[in-house]
């Protein structure tokens, strides 16, 4: 009777812990293809939360890759100001705005910022993340434990790597890649 028990125990939990993990994959479309997302919760939770928040809303839908650097990252997220489908939508606004929310605490951590890192984009103030994110191209070391890193490309980078390029130094896009959507698995 108790090795029943315990038997049940272990795959109840072995399941649990699978549909836990599936909870934490985000998927995001591109018109390149379909980018696989793992979000990292026991690191940064809140921004995590936000993350999904607003993905599942279909906040992100639409909105463009406005800042992209070659060798460095692709920036997004900007709801306000940055939804190719909305009425304010500006171009030479995205970047500036946010969601309705209120900012987020940073939560910096040990995660590093390497090729596939999700991070919150930020002003110089650490607690002024909201909607923005970025996907960094290559390792940037610089911005570890300086930015709120709560996820990773796990599938699907190459399709990234497609977006198109903004200035070289500003990373500005003249006609930006957009988000098709983005939703949890």
């Amino acid at each position: 009777m108790n090795k029943l028990i315990y038997l049940f125990i272990l795959i109840f939990s072995l399941l649990n812990g699978n549909l836990f993990a599936k909870e934490n994959i985000m998927i995001l479309k591109l018109k390149y293809g379909d980018v696989k997302i793992e979000l990292y919760p026991e690191k940064a939770p809140n921004h995590v939360k936000r993350f999904k928040e607003l993905s599942d809303k279909g906040q992100y839908d639409n909105v463009v890759f406005h800042r992209v650097i070659d060798g460095f990252m692709a920036q997004t997220g900007d709801v306000k100001f940055g939804n190719s489908s909305s009425p304010n939508f500006n171009i030479s606004m995205a970047g500036t705005g946010g969601s309705n929310l209120p900012n987020l605490e940073a939560e910096f951590s040990e995660i590093a910022h390497v090729r596939g890192t999700i991070s919150a984009a930020r002003s110089s103030d650490p607690n002024s993340a909201n909607s923005q994110f970025f996907i960094c191209f290559d390792s940037a070391p610089h911005l570890d434990r300086q930015y709120s890193a709560f996820g990773k490309v796990i599938d699907g980078m190459e399709f990234i790597d497609m977006l198109k390029k903004g200035d070289p130094n500003s990373g500005a896009v003249a006609e930006p890649d957009k988000i098709i959507s983005l939703r949890s698995k």
